[in-house]
């Protein structure tokens, strides 16, 4: 279900609050929404997995990032909270991609290389490389 990148954030699909329990064990200390609120029938709300990680003693922060695409205060609010994150970080999109990218578009920020994000994101199934264009 968690999909790890590297050392520092897991990321996955639409969680559930029961989910949380599963991240803490695996070792996150912060949860990072990146879906909007309402955006598939069904989803849990952002408050409900806030209240989730709250409970566990995990980190949240909702950085919602639309199909349509990214904005440097995203790509900057994702900075930021990996930084302020005192260890690994989950963050969920609906698949992952949209939380790979950013994620990515972060790291490239902070000058990491290209090729080796490449690299960490295919080999967790994500096609990074349209960014690097």
């Amino acid at each position: 279900m968690f999909r790890r990148l590297d050392e520092t954030i897991m990321v996955a699909a639409q969680i559930a609050p029961e989910d949380i329990a599963e991240a803490k064990r695996l070792g996150a200390t912060m949860v990072i929404n990146n879906r909007p609120e309402g955006e598939q029938p069904g989803q849990p709300s952002g408050t409900e997995i806030a209240a989730a990680a709250q409970a566990a003693g995990l980190g949240y922060r909702a950085i919602p990032i639309t199909p349509g695409g990214f904005s440097q205060h995203q790509v900057d609010a994702m900075r930021e909270a990996l930084d302020a994150a005192p260890g690994p970080v989950l963050a969920f999109c609906r698949s992952g991609t949209r939380s790979t990218f950013v994620w990515a578009l972060a790291r490239l920020a902070k000058g990491d290389d290209p090729a080796t994000l490449a690299e960490k994101a295919s080999a967790q199934g994500y096609d990074i490389t349209p960014l690097l264009r």
